[in-house]
């Protein structure tokens, strides 16, 4: 059994309500903005292909707190079980799963990826607390199982929507990938946040985010 200790900053009580005062007005006021977007995107998944506009799913949040992330389906409904089939095209060194070209994608899927549309309904778990605007990217319960004892110090604070390794050209390394998640944790402040929400705009904008 690992214990998780959650960092000395990220504990203290002026971080705790800066950081959820932040993620309060941030997604609520983009949730608002975006509400027709989300409309359009959902009625064209439902028209596109046969499943749930949003795919529901198991994520670890801090200090291994298992709660239900969703984001925009953008895969075929029996993307899961085919995952099995592909692992040995990963793309990843360690326990996450990303393959260039996954073939479950749907081709409206692939769009909305491009720009990080499949992830807003995420503001979701952040406005009910389960989540942050920026924190470390939420790992699912198949990671965890893989976690190397330093791996867990991830967990400490609540999970991102984006993070370092957004703006990080997104290694392919999982080791090098928690490195910048503990960088983010040891180093944080507000003007931190604001410096990787301003880096990943336009990222999302150009559609590098793919």
């Amino acid at each position: 059994m690992v214990v998780i200790s959650q960092s000395p900053v990220m504990n203290q009580f002026s971080y705790r309500f800066i950081k959820r005062a932040f993620d309060i007005i941030i997604s609520f006021t983009v949730l608002l903005i975006l509400l027709p977007l989300f409309i359009v995107i959902g009625l064209l998944i439902k028209i596109t292909s046969r499943g749930p506009i949003l795919h529901r799913y198991q994520m670890v949040g801090c200090e291994g707190k298992i709660f239900e992330g969703q984001k925009f389906r953008s895969m075929i409904i029996n993307a899961h079980e085919i995952r099995d089939s592909l692992k040995e095209k990963n793309e990843m060194k360690g326990p996450a799963f990303k393959i260039k070209d996954d073939p479950r994608i749907t081709k409206l899927g692939s769009f909305i990826r491009r720009y990080s549309l499949d992830e807003f309904p995420q503001l979701w778990n952040v406005l009910k607390g389960d989540m942050s605007i920026v924190g470390p990217r939420p790992p699912g319960p198949y990671e965890v199982a893989e976690f190397k004892e330093w791996h867990y110090k991830k967990l400490t604070v609540k999970p991102g929507i984006t993070s370092t390794w957004v703006i990080n050209n997104k290694p392919t390394n999982f080791d090098e990938w928690v490195k910048l998640d503990i960088w983010y944790i040891n180093h944080w402040s507000l003007l931190t946040d604001f410096s990787i929400i301003l880096k990943t705009i336009p990222i999302v904008i150009m559609g590098r985010n793919h």
